[in-house]
């Protein structure tokens, strides 16, 4: 089985490279939201980013998406050098860029870039509106985005036929175990994922539960994006 892609992080494959922190919080997919408070709009925007120059390309591409607003407030933290970055972009100071990186800090996340553009409604909101817009249009856009904890993983395939996969379907949904990838041909082939320390048993189980019948492949254990389980697996 080849190692799965990692936007991540390197995909590294020696345990030894790799210490509890390591570990972080990001988000896997975009987000966006709209906050208005008297006719200004505020309109917010995340991303996951792994390096400055993708925070700054990203902050250019909003600007050139909204290049007739008044404001492109910004905020970024990366785990390249421990950069963390924000702009007020003309707002009054402490007002716009840094709610919008407290609500990163508050988040306890990573490799993620939050750009909130403001059209003008033309009423002065004041300090404590400002900051309040700010917030309330960065948090909502983290809220639309999904976050996960990229961690020591390992990517279990599983290749069954019809029958000992709808057995497997139901204990992996019991399990809340992160299913990556299921695909139909001659047999069915489920790629899932759990923690690194839940590999062996995981896969206890699964050839147990097949009586042996399905074939059990592990990637290399590696930094992936892991959404927390239901419930443990045991």
């Amino acid at each position: 089985m080849a190692p799965a892609a990692c936007r991540y992080t390197r995909c590294m494959t020696n345990i030894s490279d790799i210490g509890a922190h390591d570990s972080y919080r990001t988000i896997a997919a975009s987000g966006t939201s709209e906050y208005v408070d008297r006719k200004s709009r505020f309109i917010g925007q995340v991303q996951h980013v792994e390096s400055e120059r993708e925070a700054r390309e990203f902050i250019d591409a909003v600007r050139a998406t909204y290049p007739d607003a008044r404001h492109h407030v910004y905020a970024y933290v990366l785990r390249e050098n421990n950069r963390v970055r924000y702009s007020d972009d003309g707002e009054p100071k402490k007002t716009a860029g840094l709610p919008a990186l407290s609500v990163i800090e508050h988040l306890d996340l990573r490799d993620v870039v939050c750009v909130v553009t403001r059209y003008f409604g033309g009423t002065l909101l004041g300090t404590g509106g400002l900051v309040r817009a700010y917030t309330s249009a960065a948090q909502a856009a983290f809220t639309d985005a999904r976050i996960v904890s990229v961690i020591l993983c390992d990517d279990i395939l599983i290749a069954a036929d019809y029958g000992t996969y709808e057995l497997l379907r139901y204990e992996l949904d019991q399990r809340g175990v992160q299913v990556i990838s299921t695909e139909f041909a001659g047999d069915v082939t489920v790629t899932i994922r759990v923690r690194h320390e839940d590999s062996a048993a995981t896969v206890a189980w699964v050839t147990e539960l097949s009586q042996g019948k399905a074939d059990v492949l592990v990637d290399e254990p590696a930094m992936r994006p892991f959404d927390e389980p239901i419930c443990p697996v045991q």
